[in-house]
């Protein structure tokens, strides 16, 4: 029997705390985790160099949004999960049904969402 390969999820969050406490839960559901990345230009190559299967993304990074990672994954057909604080009030017409997590969350909440994207 082949064994499937983990997932591989690239992680886009500023803030460093919540960035190792999402890393930890991924860990522990099986992920293997690439980042995290704390600006959209370090999604942006970090999405680039490691091809990943889906990912987390900070809608708002350090007051820029994370919606040109979201169009660039998009394009590759990657899924994604947005987390904010604020739920779909901080998206996007174009990203209003996009899966979303609202902050705070717990691992069940995370698994499920990761599941459904």
């Amino acid at each position: 029997m082949i064994e499937k390969a983990p997932q591989r999820i690239l992680v886009v969050e500023d803030e460093m705390i919540v960035a190792m406490m999402l890393e930890e839960l991924l860990v522990e559901l099986g992920y293997v985790v690439i980042g995290p990345a704390f600006s959209v230009e370090e999604a942006m190559q970090l999405a680039c160099e490691n091809d990943p299967d889906l990912a987390l993304l900070d809608v708002n990074l350090d007051g820029a949004p994370s919606f040109p990672v979201a169009d660039f994954l998009r394009g590759r057909g990657v899924p994604f999960v947005f987390a904010s604080g604020y739920g779909t009030r901080g998206l996007t017409e174009r990203y209003v049904t996009a899966p979303m997590l609202k902050k705070p969350f717990s691992q069940e909440q995370l698994q499920e969402a990761l599941a459904a994207a």
